[in-house]
């Protein structure tokens, strides 16, 4: 029997080729990492050919930065773990950091914080802040593993390595800007556990018997969406694919299957609106006239008094405030904002953002099972998450 032999792979690295730190993504939470890395030896691997393609499209150009009222109860996600990474670097903090960069958000929507004039702004701003990194473009991440103390990570512009990596890809959202889903690879390849990931603030699509919303597209009512325990409300706009707007793009952060229940009077008590018996019920309700005929006509309801309609017919009428259904599905990731779900929470240290599984691999943004509401939770996230590594990633390298 012949004696097996196993020999140690030994690798030789260059110890001037050695990166202190490799970022994976120069989005968000990448550069906001780097700002936060002066004086390390930086490496930012982005796979599009410039960095920050997310933010330079979104809130209209002019991107949703933060919010003024900023709680763990506008996430989808442990609340303890998101409420901890938060209270580190809130949107107070965030805030100061742009003033001192010369950039002074201005508030729209009453509570959100957006760039005075274009998305340019904050990009330019955290490009300048992350000064000294070295950008690798156009580059795709093909494996990351651990050799010793060091990573290596292998990418389509060749091998590099590092002493410490944080993942800042992103999630599955906005395809056009090139989003994918090899952080989640790269967790799982370190034994990372991931909650099933699903697109999230993004419209819902329709089952049969809600055709007749359809038929307003382009339509937009104000209501109140219940699901579960959460009640969301703002805007609702119909359109071809099913419904869309504010409210509903909230509502779907929250729903995976099941019933919603809408209240097309939010703040109205139904009775009230029918004071004259001369009137038709339907003239007396306070909702766009194209809306009030169609549900009364997917309702069945005749064009008659209130108080000349029958129990029945009532009881159908009073739908207008609680009415439920199941949606079919979303529009999907091309259409989503964000992506819920991600790399297990509980496998992640909230003080640090380091894994638990991998000494010196830290998580930020997306690609974790946090997601925010509309508003500007999302990049405050994002923001807070990578700060919080960063300072983690600083605290290792000074006791390296």
């Amino acid at each position: 029997m012949e004696e097996t032999v196993v020999t140690e792979v030994v690798v030789v690295v260059d110890i001037n080729s050695i990166y202190d730190v490799a970022i994976l993504g120069a989005g968000a939470a990448g550069l906001m990492a780097a700002s936060h890395l002066k004086r390390r030896k930086v490496l930012i691997v982005e796979h599009n050919k410039k960095p920050a393609a997310k933010i330079a499209i979104s809130g209209g150009g002019r991107c949703n930065i933060t919010n003024k009222h900023l709680s763990s109860s506008n996430y989808l996600g442990k609340n303890q773990f998101v409420s901890t990474v938060l209270e580190q670097f809130d949107n107070e903090e965030l805030l100061n950091f742009l003033h001192n960069g010369g950039l002074k958000p201005v508030v729209r929507k009453e509570s959100q914080y957006f760039c005075p004039n274009s998305a340019k702004e904050i990009i330019d701003l955290l490009l300048h802040s992350c000064n000294g990194a070295d950008f690798l473009y156009d580059a795709e991440i093909e494996a990351l593993e651990k050799v010793g103390d060091l990573f290596s990570i292998k990418t389509s512009k060749g091998s590099f390595y590092a002493k410490k990596v944080l993942v800042a890809t992103g999630g599955l959202s906005f395809t056009t800007v090139g989003a994918s889903g090899i952080g989640y690879k790269i967790a799982e390849s370190f034994g990372h556990n991931i909650i099933p990931t699903r697109p999230a603030l993004v419209g819902l699509t329709l089952q049969p018997q809600q055709v007749w919303m359809k038929s307003l597209s382009g339509l937009s009512v104000s209501v109140a969406i219940t699901v579960g325990r959460r009640i969301l409300t703002g805007d609702m706009l119909f359109a071809h694919k099913g419904i869309s707007g504010p409210a509903v793009l909230n509502a779907s952060l929250y729903w995976n299957q099941g019933k919603i229940t809408i209240d097309f009077l939010p703040g109205i008590k139904l009775k009230s609106l029918f004071k004259s018996s001369k009137k038709t019920a339907a003239s007396q309700i306070p909702l766009p006239k194209r809306f009030v005929k169609a549900f009364f006509d997917a309702l069945e309801l005749p064009n008659i008094s209130y108080n000349a309609m029958t129990e029945s017919q009532k009881q159908r009428l009073s739908l207008i405030k609680s009415y439920a259904f199941a949606p079919a599905g979303t529009f999907g990731y091309t259409k989503a904002e964000v992506t819920k779900g991600g790399i297990l929470t509980d496998e992640i240290d909230p003080f640090t953002m380091q894994s638990h599984l991998v000494d010196g691999l830290f998580f930020a943004g997306e690609v974790v099972d946090v997601t925010g509401e509309l508003g500007g939770y999302n990049f405050q996230w994002a923001f807070s998450s990578a700060v919080v590594a960063a300072r983690g990633i600083n605290f290792q390298l000074t006791s390296y």
